[in-house]
């Protein structure tokens, strides 16, 4: 098993809520984790039909086989839990107590919200990050092939191809879950949904236009959204919401979580092809929004990352607060620095004037360096970024 960073936070907050939870897309290791990270407590899958029926049949008789805690996975298969476990820990509020995790990110937070508010500290595990991969691993590392093999761990840890992994988990996962929340009748529409959405990675969200082109109504478009969205599939980086007195965009950017599914969907099958792709730079884009998120998620925090758009032509690729100032990054795929790259790292920050740090340059190469005032970072160097 790789060592995930989310150990230690899912640590600190059993030490301080009776119950913990980890949510995040399928097979992003949340039941590997869960268990290794808390080995002493029993294990139950509410997915195992038989685990369920006993649990809705009896569910008294069912969880007094867990007064001393256990690992519920897949939580919000059955609904009924929550409420039981408020009564549970409200009689015993050891901290540590009980274990969920859940793939449909909503259903496990409505049960929360609902039934177990101030009870439960919440966390998040994606894909695996850059510095979860062996050092070794990171120095022999190619992009373009790390990029096509994405981040999931099964592609990491198991002998399998990376177009046959993701050809399979886009149809026993994703499209399973559309069609178990909305009931989804025209399955090729959502497919060709879907691709439409990985071709505009790094693009601001139309979803006008995204309906247009997929044959469908708007309102199914956002339907549609939303369930990628609650299921960590993409992510919607909203704009830097302070006005500096000029105007904004308003839309958010759209995102995959793990540049290697959005590669599979839009039919890139080997580095040959990704090499000259017309999306490789937006597809790099993908790799590092998604770096940033999994180091926020993975220390217990919100993600608190923008981007920064204005109509005069300035641009921030991302947008974040630090030290009461603001840090502003500059994406490109290019492995070799030119003259434009740096002034389009110094022109990143101009927006933000005397709160900007020094800018980032985050790269396609290895060199990391500063060059008249902007902080030259290879891709690499995200797997120890401090944020």
């Amino acid at each position: 098993m790789l060592a995930r960073i989310l150990s230690a936070t899912l640590k600190r907050l059993a030490a301080a809520f009776p119950i913990v939870a980890i949510t995040g897309p399928r097979q992003s290791g949340k039941t590997t984790l869960s268990r290794a990270c808390f080995a002493d407590k029993p294990y139950v899958s509410l997915e195992d039909p038989i685990e369920r029926t006993f649990a809705e049949e009896d569910p008294r008789g069912f969880l007094a086989r867990f007064e001393g805690g256990a690992i519920f996975d897949e939580a919000q298969r059955w609904p009924d839990l929550f409420s039981h476990l408020q009564g549970m820990v409200d009689a015993d509020r050891r901290p540590g107590h009980f274990v969920l995790t859940g793939s449909q990110q909503f259903g496990l937070l409505s049960g929360v919200t609902q039934s177990l508010a101030g009870r439960v500290g919440m966390s998040r595990l994606l894909p695996l990050a850059l510095a979860e991969l062996p050092s070794e691993a990171i120095v022999a590392l190619d992009l373009d092939e790390l990029m096509l093999r994405g981040l999931y761990p099964a592609v990491h840890s198991q002998p399998v191809a990376p177009s046959d992994w993701y050809a399979s988990y886009v149809a026993t996962y994703v499209e399973r879950d559309v069609r178990q929340l909305l009931n989804v009748q025209d399955l090729s529409g959502f497919q060709r949904f879907l691709r439409l959405c990985a071709g505009r990675c790094g693009q601001l969200l139309n979803l006008s236009a995204l309906a247009g082109e997929t044959g469908i109504a708007q309102s199914t478009a956002r339907a549609w959204m939303s369930v990628l969205e609650a299921s960590d599939i993409v992510y919607l980086l909203p704009p830097y919401h302070r006005n500096f007195g000029k105007r904004l965009v308003k839309s958010p950017k759209l995102y995959f979580l793990d540049v290697g599914l959005a590669c599979w969907l839009l039919g890139i099958r080997n580095r040959e092809v990704l090499e000259l792709h017309p999306m490789r730079g937006a597809l790099f884009e993908t790799l590092v929004v998604s770096e940033f998120l999994k180091s926020r998620f993975n220390a217990g925090q919100p993600a608190d990352l923008y981007f920064w758009r204005d109509n005069n032509g300035l641009e921030a690729d991302l947008v974040f607060e630090a030290e009461n100032r603001l840090q502003t990054v500059e994406i490109k795929s290019g492995r070799t620095i030119t003259p434009d790259y740096i002034r389009a790292g110094q022109k990143s920050s101009r927006f933000a004037g005397d709160e900007a740090l020094s800018p980032w340059l985050i790269h396609g190469g290895d060199e990391r360096y500063s060059r008249n005032g902007v902080e030259v970072i290879g891709w690499k160097g995200l797997a120890a970024l401090p944020r």
